[in-house]
């Protein structure tokens, strides 16, 4: 089996227990950890984003264990079968916070805009990508420095 193909299994995983996990009754804290998974997932496979491939396998990476259907806690215990997901993902997206918090607001962006368009009765998908594109590379800056910033050029997982 290939690391593609590996990769292709994990961010399986990772959906499929954020599909299946928004749909049960979670404490707060469980379900908020979640969404920081479901953000990740989302932030690896956005185009409009363009994450290198380096750092979109190892956000991936880090998300083995999604990928083992055996985890401490069995997911099928209520009330508490998440609380291992949750406490991992709190432990893998506390490395890429600059980068989560920048393709939030990225995200947030390309909402406004769409909306400013559509309200000025204008076609949202025209030229999206050059009116995104300059957002995108401000941001993309801005984790560049904060990387130089916090004396770490490159975006490690220490859990790999």
């Amino acid at each position: 089996m290939s690391s593609s193909q590996n990769l292709l299994e994990i961010e399986r995983a990772a959906h499929k227990l954020v599909g299946v996990a928004m749909q049960a009754d979670l404490p707060d804290f469980v379900a908020e950890r979640l969404l920081q998974l479901k953000v990740l997932l989302s932030m690896v496979n956005d185009s409009d984003w363009g994450m290198s491939e380096g750092e979109r396998n190892r956000i991936l990476g880090a998300m083995t264990y999604f990928s083992d259907p055996i985890d401490l806690i069995p997911d099928h215990i209520p009330g508490i079968g998440f609380l291992d997901d949750a406490i991992y993902v709190e432990i893998i997206a506390r490395e890429p916070k600059t980068e989560i918090d920048a393709y939030n607001e990225f995200r947030a962006f390309v909402a406004e805009e769409e909306n400013r368009l559509k309200g000025e009765g204008l076609e949202p998908d025209t030229d999206q990508d050059g009116r995104i594109s300059a957002k995108r590379d401000e941001l993309h800056s801005r984790i560049r420095e904060a990387r130089v910033d916090e004396d770490d050029d490159t975006f490690v997982f220490h859990l790999l």
